[in-house]
């Protein structure tokens, strides 16, 4: 029987003093946690839910910031054999007031017995914890060492079967982190057994990571991964990458990282944000994989992301995809690891109108698509059409799949699991086609613009307008707006301008008209420019498409 806990302390055992984790903090030298330190702490997380009597087998919420008390925290409710389910938390980035719905809807959902968190939350999640009576017990990291001293620590998740949950993830969306995906410890391990044979990981392998631990890619690719399986682990947090995102090259020559995940935005940032002074002594040569996941995939901001760091040692052939959901723990598909990644330039006209994946002849109007590789060896993909029919090679349609490594369930959500299945296929809502057995995603079902005819993808727009000199790249969105008089939807763009280009914002704005008309031949409606914080995103970093239209029609109404 295998269990997370029994792997860790497994590990823990038999490596005792190798340095797993590797923790870097802005200003603060960096923190180093042997199995043995990451047992030690997460223990006394684990005695103390013991004391306040959480069960094996109940939630967790964990609202933390990106470090060592999450850390010890995560692996403390494993160790209790409960389950750990991390919220986001609360930045600037987010607004104040939605986020407290969304966590006030997340917990009336899932009904954990425990949150994690710190004190300066004590007045409002009591308010919470009052209104909630399954909550047992708020717990603050302040006082975790008091409490959890000289207690017995009893390890209860050394005895979880291998079908109980072992973690909760959400799903994003713009409603907030509503869907809480339930997985077991089987298809956990199941896709990681066989995501580490694709990955091809060997004793050589460290992975270098920013990435927030509430969404899959970070969570299961870049901290259950490297901790459950042995491989060295350099994090960060996300608000610090951002703020210094040269801080990850660094931390890749230094530590020798060779795998990294990345979502598409981050390769363009990177690309334009790093200046060559905070890239001295950058040596990128240990770098095997580089894999774009999370986002729709974009073959420029390959083109400018080796461009940019070629110099400093990135080979071509580090470049890698993946397409993943929490639904399936991680991994569906892989590309970039035993070979090149497959590019497909396809007629953009044949595409857009009679959702057909051609290969486009000179002359004809193209976009090149990426391939996100073929499907892991425990897992199967289909295309379907809207009567879930299966459709034929470059036929677009919704994927759906099965493997060894689906959820239990929407926790708490029966109506909508069931309404995710298609005779025991799983519905993706994301449309793409296969092609040689290689996957290509055009993106989400739900924000597909029909305009006259032709099916719009919104990330090909908002593609085009990341390029524009002056736009805040990963910071615009595209969206439809149905026009009653013409019977048919209208492109809108929102762009973010970046600071000190205000006074050119009407040039900007023509420039955006532009380029998507030479770049997609779809004509916008409007160009609405905004400053910094006003686009919503997800809970996840993503851009939440239909609060911004929501947002922006309201205020469309009162102008």
């Amino acid at each position: 029987m295998r269990n997370f806990s029994k792997q860790l302390l497994r590990l823990a055992e038999e490596y005792p003093h190798k340095k797993i984790l590797n923790l870097l903090q802005t200003g603060q030298e960096d923190i180093h946690l042997t199995y043995q330190e990451l047992v030690r702490g997460a223990g006394q997380y684990t005695a103390v839910l013991s004391e306040k009597q959480i069960e094996p087998g109940e939630v967790v919420i964990l609202i933390l910031q990106q470090g060592v008390d999450l850390f010890f925290s995560y692996y403390g409710t494993v160790l209790n054999g409960s389950v750990p389910s991390i919220m986001p938390f609360l930045t600037e980035k987010l607004l104040p007031e939605k986020y407290r719905k969304d966590l006030v809807s997340l917990i009336e959902i899932t009904r954990p017995s425990a949150i994690i968190t710190y004190r300066e939350f004590a007045v409002e999640l009591e308010a919470i914890q009052s209104e909630n009576p399954f909550i047992k017990t708020v717990i603050y990291v302040e006082e975790v060492p008091h409490i959890a001293e000289e207690k017995k620590v009893i390890f209860r998740g050394l005895q979880q079967n291998e079908q109980n949950v072992a973690l909760l993830q959400h799903s994003s969306g713009t409603t907030g982190l509503q869907k809480g995906v339930a997985l077991s410890h089987q298809a956990v391990f199941n896709q990681l057994d066989g995501y580490t044979q694709n990955l091809q990981i060997d004793t050589q392998d460290v992975i270098v990571s920013w990435l927030p631990l509430y969404h899959d890619m970070g969570l299961i690719a870049c901290f259950l991964m490297p901790i459950l399986y042995n491989i060295p682990l350099v994090i960060m947090s996300p608000f610090d990458w951002v703020r210094a995102p040269y801080r990850l090259f660094q931390a890749i020559t230094q530590y020798h990282g060779t795998l990294c995940w990345l979502p598409n935005f981050a390769y363009n940032f990177c690309a334009q944000k790093i200046r060559p002074s905070d890239l001295e002594s950058v040596d990128l040569t240990s770098l095997r994989a580089v894999i774009n996941c999370s986002e729709p995939m974009r073959y420029a901001s390959h083109q400018l992301f080796l461009e940019r760091f070629k110099p400093y040692g990135l080979r071509d052939s580090a470049i890698a995809t993946c397409y993943a959901m929490a639904e399936n723990v991680f991994a569906i598909t892989q590309d970039g690891i035993a070979k090149p990644v497959t590019y497909d330039e396809i007629n953009q006209d044949l595409f857009q109108k009679d959702k057909l994946a051609q290969k486009a002849l000179d002359g004809q109007r193209s976009v090149v698509m990426v391939s996100a590789g073929k499907p892991l060896e425990n897992t199967q993909v289909k295309i379907v059409d809207t009567l879930g029919n299966e459709l034929p090679e470059r036929h677009l349609g919704e994927i759906v799949l099965q493997s060894t490594c689906m959820l239990s369930g929407y926790y708490h959500r029966e109506e909508s699991t069931e309404k995710a299945m298609l005779d025991g296929w799983f519905k993706t809502g994301d449309l793409g086609y296969l092609a040689d057995g290689e996957l290509y995603i055009s993106g989400r079902k739900k924000d597909l613009i029909i305009v006259g005819g032709k099916n719009v993808y919104p990330q090909d727009i908002e593609s085009v307008v990341n390029e524009i000199e002056g736009v805040h790249p990963g910071r615009n969105v595209a969206f439809g707006v149905f026009n009653e008089d013409r019977g048919t939807e209208e492109v809108v763009v929102i762009a973010e301008l970046e600071t000190g280009y205000e006074e050119q914002s009407r040039a900007i704005g023509d420039q955006i008209r532009r380029q998507v008309t030479q770049s997609t031949a779809v004509a916008l409606r409007r160009v609405y420019l905004v400053n910094s914080f006003w686009l919503i995103k997800t809970s996840s970093g993503k851009i939440a498409r239909t609060a911004n239209k929501e947002k922006y029609l309201a205020e469309l109404e009162q102008a």
